[in-house]
Order: structure tokens, then sequence, then C-alpha cells
């Protein structure tokens, strides 16, 4: 499986979390999915950079560290984690069909997030 399907696998797993109101750590995204938790941030980043491209909350912000509680460095969806989790929260993802692995695909080249900051992206899709 390429990174695309594998975020397109991760998808419905975090709108369920946010569904349910719940955060999902590394560590259990990991075994659900069966990929090395070092090998994650690569497969959130096409979930980030499509949530930023089509305005929609950062569903990325619903995985989180088992001993802080926040997202890792390479999440940059919003500066506040929990305002970002809110929105996460109320957002409606059962009507909104999920994207699949071309569309996330075409996100991340688009909008390459890693290692970049949320200002500069919005910067870049305006």
């Amino acid at each position: 499986m390429n990174r695309s399907e594998r975020a397109a696998q991760i998808w419905p797993l975090l709108a369920d979390c946010a569904t349910h109101r719940r955060t999902l750590s590394y560590e259990q995204l990991s075994q659900l999915i069966g990929v090395p938790r070092p090998g994650l941030g690569q497969l959130l980043e096409p979930i980030q950079s499509h949530c930023i491209i089509i305005a929609i909350p950062p569903l990325t912000s619903l995985v989180v560290s088992e001993v802080t509680g926040l997202p890792g460095g390479g999440f940059i969806g919003a500066a506040d984690v929990q305002e970002a989790q809110a929105r996460v929260y109320r957002f409606d993802w059962l009507a909104h069909s999920p994207p699949g692995p071309e569309e996330l695909e075409a996100s991340v080249r688009r909008l390459p997030s890693n290692g970049r900051t949320l200002g500069e992206l919005l910067e870049e899709i305006q």
C-alpha cells in the first residue's frame, strides 16, 4: 500500500473518532493499521494537506501523543489544538464522502505540509 492509500485508510478511522468525540494515540493508530509509529507522519500529511486545501477542520489534530495528549511536531493544521479539535468534533464528517487515495495524493503534491507553517500554506493556496 502506498502513502495515499494508507491515508485513505486512516481518514474514516479519524472521522469515526471525531463523531465519537475522542482522540487516537499514535500507538493506537499504529496498531490499527499495522504501520510502525515512526512512519505515521508521512501517512497523515496527505490528510493534513487536504483539510487545509478544502478548508475543513484539521482531522489530524485527533492523533495525539500518549504522553502529552497533543499532536506531534508535524501537525501544523492549527495554532490552538484544543480549539481545532472542538471544530473537528462539531463538523459533520458523515455528511462528507471521504477522499480517495488519488485525491489525497493530489492534495499533498499541491500543498506539501511537512516542515512548513500554516501561514505559509494558507498564503500559497490563496
